[in-house]
């Protein structure tokens, strides 16, 4: 009969949770001194802050108030968030009009979730439905002024659902538009090639806000006289643009890392210019460039918070706008943590998202 105390140990699967628990410690964060003290430094930090802020956050704030005079002075006054929330989310949308902006945040879910999920079908009807139906929708519901519909000028959209706008109508149309600008940036032709670099130098040369001065103030000199474009039609232009030249450049790399035996072997096979892009060349470099897109799509995400320099109102300058009411004031603390919250948790969310199609991609190499 074997000794017991030779006998191998047990099988990973069949371990406690308990002793699996500890080998992944001993492994991960004590297998030496100094990750140990690295990681009990983190932790010490982690507590500290959690300390700190929790009964600030929760504890000892207060829910509800019609005014700041109605919070303790030891919490978070988030009487002022519910209160002013239907102004953060619409901004100065009709009240009765409401249900119009629901139903475009309806319509935004359900294209993000066809076209993100990858079990649902139809990636290119999705495609077209984000890129051309729920810009054409959304456009046309929340502004109105047909069929009994209210006309509802851009002017008194804001809050949330002027960020979103801005953000999805960039994200959508400046991926596209880099594509060709890589594209053309590659061209043997040389006045192509050369108003592409231009066009790209320029946008990354500048600030951000001085291309929406640019869109808002010195565009329309250009149209014809007495014709007044839409703000709002304006900044989101500038946003696609300027977002498409860092585009470019991250498309451009993709396609720099293919080696040059796939253009050989498409040109074989008696592919055109075209044909090669689109089913061989493009599929590949979108492949090695999510990362770089995706932290490109995250920085648009933040950058339509300018908007408010050329008086838009999107999320952020909503919330300014809350805090300088008279009853609220002094409520900037919570208001702008609610403001770094959503914007954290898109971010998050796409950085998430980001991951897991480069993993779906890995598996797909692997088998």
């Amino acid at each position: 009969m074997p000794n017991a105390g030779n006998a191998p140990p047990a099988p990973a699967s069949t371990a406690l949770p308990a002793s699996r628990i500890t080998v992944w410690l001993r492994r991960r964060i004590f297998s030496s001194r100094r990750d140990a003290i690295l990681s009990l430094t983190v932790v010490v930090l982690l507590a500290a802050a959690v300390w700190a802020t929790v009964p600030w956050v929760l504890v000892n704030a207060t829910w509800s108030g019609a005014s700041r005079a109605d919070c303790t002075q030891e919490g978070a006054c988030w009487a002022f968030v519910v209160t002013k929330a239907p102004q953060f989310i619409y901004g100065f949308y009709p009240p009765m009009e409401r249900w119009r902006p629901n139903i475009a945040f309806t319509l935004l879910i359900v294209g993000l979730a066809w076209l993100m999920v990858p079990r649902i079908p139809g990636k290119t009807y999705a495609g077209f439905f984000m890129a051309v139906v729920l810009p054409l929708t959304t456009y046309v519901l929340l502004r109105g002024g047909f069929t009994g519909l209210p006309l509802v000028p851009s002017d008194q959209w804001g809050g949330l659902l002027l960020t979103l706008i801005l953000a999805v109508s960039g994200i959508t149309f400046s991926l596209p538009v880099g594509v060709l600008f890589a594209l053309g940036r590659r061209s043997r032709l040389p006045l192509i090639r050369w108003f592409c670099i231009g066009f790209i130098e320029l946008c990354r040369g500048v600030p951000f806000v001085t291309v929406l001065f640019m869109a808002i103030v010195m565009l329309p000199f250009f149209l014809p006289l007495g014709m007044k474009p839409d703000p709002l039609a304006l900044a989101v232009i500038g946003i696609i643009f300027y977002e498409a030249a860092y585009m470019a450049e991250v498309v451009r790399g993709g396609l720099q890392a293919l080696p040059k035996g796939q253009y050989e072997a498409a040109m074989a096979l008696g592919f055109g210019y075209w044909r090669t892009m689109l089913h061989i060349i493009l599929p590949q470099a979108v492949r090695k460039v999510v990362p770089g897109v995706v932290n490109t799509t995250i920085s648009l995400l933040k950058n339509t918070t300018l908007v408010m320099v050329v008086g838009l109102f999107d999320l952020l300058n909503i919330v300014s706008a809350g805090v300088s009411d008279p009853l609220w004031a002094g409520s900037q603390a919570e208001g702008y943590f609610i403001v770094g919250l959503v914007f954290w948790l898109m971010s998050f969310g796409l950085s998430c998202y980001s991951r897991a199609i480069e993993a779906g991609f890995a598996r797909a190499e692997r088998s």
